[in-house]
């Protein structure tokens, strides 16, 4: 039997190319920071499901309220629907903080996963154009057996697991299709008995880290204070996001981000703290001495000012970020181009 020898032609910049430059194949919603928008691989997907899961305090109702008003701004004839099953939403806050609250359906609170299915299935089957709908928060929905169900005789969750998976597997296409983006919120809660792995779970069961596209875990890092009368009062907190999974992006890549009180995410301060973790304060033209109050400096100048050093510190980030990555990987596809 004759052997013929196959030849395999190697390609020059196959792989590691394909994360070392923006996703231009998807579109993304800003998450509001440029470091967290970088490690999701370009944004909040949108057509897809996602999961924010954090403790108290950590932002999780804050990514939506700024995803909200970044998906206003892109799409103008957008349609925001926002569900919470907290009883704890706060419009005035939310406008505040940069919500177009009259832009918001917020008028129908969820209290049970059935609500939740034929809630979003209308949505879903109705969609004429760009929605966001935005489910805040996931641990608070409980199910209609549960409801009527004694106090002694509780599930543990499991029928809540299996009615979302229910919900996903037969919405995950139409939603597609139908441009509809879902974030979900989750608050972690602790495991009980374990000594090893994670020691904090979130309900929802298997189905959320199944059909999720994006699943970001807040952690709660540090308090922000400042001095005001001779007071050290906190003024906000100091967050970092991990990417548990990502399907549109490399996954578990890292954000560090602080949230100002009143104000939302100092996406300038996080690019600066970036720029200076990979050394590169002089490249950026940035000296070490002003790093402290950077962002507050520039809200005291003109709008013209801030828009432009922080549309400069932006693509300083994103240009570096991308050449770390290509560095990173592999620079050739394991069976050719």
């Amino acid at each position: 039997m004759r052997r013929e020898r196959i030849r395999v032609r190697i390609g020059k910049g196959g792989g590691g190319n394909y994360f070392a430059a923006p996703n231009t194949s998807l579109e993304f919603i800003p998450s509001g920071c440029k470091v967290l928008d970088l490690a999701l691989g370009g944004g909040w997907v949108e057509n897809r499901i996602i999961n924010i899961v954090g403790d108290k305090s950590t932002g999780k109702t804050l990514l939506c309220i700024e995803a909200s008003a970044n998906f206003a701004r892109k799409y103008p004839k957008g349609k925001i629907l926002y569900r919470e099953a907290e009883a704890a939403f706060d419009p005035g806050y939310a406008k505040a903080i940069g919500m177009p609250i009259d832009r918001v359906d917020s008028d129908k609170p969820l209290e049970t996963v059935e609500d939740l299915f034929e809630d979003l299935t209308e949505v879903v089957k109705n969609a004429k154009g760009p929605v966001l709908y935005i489910c805040d928060s996931l641990d608070a929905l409980s199910d209609r057996a549960e409801v009527v169900r004694d106090m002694d005789q509780g599930s543990y969750g499991a029928e809540k697991a299996k009615k979302l998976s229910q919900l996903f597997r037969r919405l995950i296409r139409l939603m597609a299709n139908k441009q509809v983006t879902m974030i979900i919120v989750s608050q972690v809660r602790d495991k009980i008995g374990l000594s090893f792995g994670r020691k904090t779970t979130r309900s929802g069961g298997k189905a959320l880290d199944f059909y999720a596209s994006q699943v970001v875990y807040l952690a709660h890092i540090g308090i922000l204070a400042r001095v005001v009368s001779n007071r050290k009062l906190p003024s906000g907190v100091i967050v970092r996001a991990k990417l548990d999974k990502n399907k549109v992006g490399l996954p578990f890549r890292e954000a560090q981000f602080q949230i100002m009180f009143g104000y939302g995410i100092d996406d300038v301060t996080a690019c600066v703290e970036y720029i200076k973790e990979i050394g590169a304060l002089k490249q950026a033209d940035i000296k070490e001495s002003e790093i402290k109050g950077y962002s507050r400096r520039l809200m005291r100048g003109s709008a013209e000012d801030e828009l432009y050093e922080t549309d400069r510190l932006r693509k300083f980030v994103e240009k570096r970020w991308y050449e770390i990555e290509k560095s990173l990987l592999p620079q050739r596809t394991k069976y050719g181009a």
